[in-house]
């Protein structure tokens, strides 16, 4: 399944890095949502991304926007990776695939392990409606930043 704009976001519950389950549909309303899915954690493009998020997040909260990263790593790898790196935004562990296959966002093969989320990028508005979303099949690219933004900019 393939999410595309325009369509209602799939609700879904995962664990932060503290083990504490989290639902999408408690989050929307209050602020628009940026679920960015990568593949693995403490990996040299996802952490890359990450830290570009981490060092923009002032300009997201202007945006009245919540970052969320979701990966299918642990929440026990996905609480050190946020540590080691200082991020200041949320992690969900994806560990049992479903979001990402939700989401149309998960490799069959990924050099050889088999579920690994694909790179992508969704902006979902406070209504629950997903108004961007880009899937990269070559997780060395980083999603298009500057289209988030823009449009995160046209829901304020």
């Amino acid at each position: 399944m393939k999410i595309k704009a325009g369509e209602k976001a799939p609700d879904f519950t995962l664990q932060n890095t503290e083990g504490e389950k989290i639902t999408l549909s408690t989050i929307i309303g209050d602020n628009n949502v940026v679920l960015l899915f990568f593949p693995l954690a403490f990996t040299s493009t996802c952490t890359h991304e990450m830290c570009i998020m981490r060092d923009n997040m002032k300009m997201y909260n202007s945006l009245d926007a919540r970052l969320i990263g979701i990966s299918v790593d642990s929440f026990f790898t996905l609480k050190e990776f946020k540590k080691a790196e200082n991020l200041n935004f949320t992690l969900l562990s994806d560990f049992n695939k479903e979001v990402s296959k939700k989401y149309g966002a998960l490799y069959k093969d990924y050099f050889g392990m088999q579920g690994v989320s694909k790179r992508a990028a969704f902006v979902i508005d406070k209504e629950g409606e997903v108004v961007y979303q880009e899937i990269l099949e070559d997780a060395g690219n980083l999603p298009d930043f500057q289209a988030i933004r823009e449009t995160l900019s046209s829901l304020n």
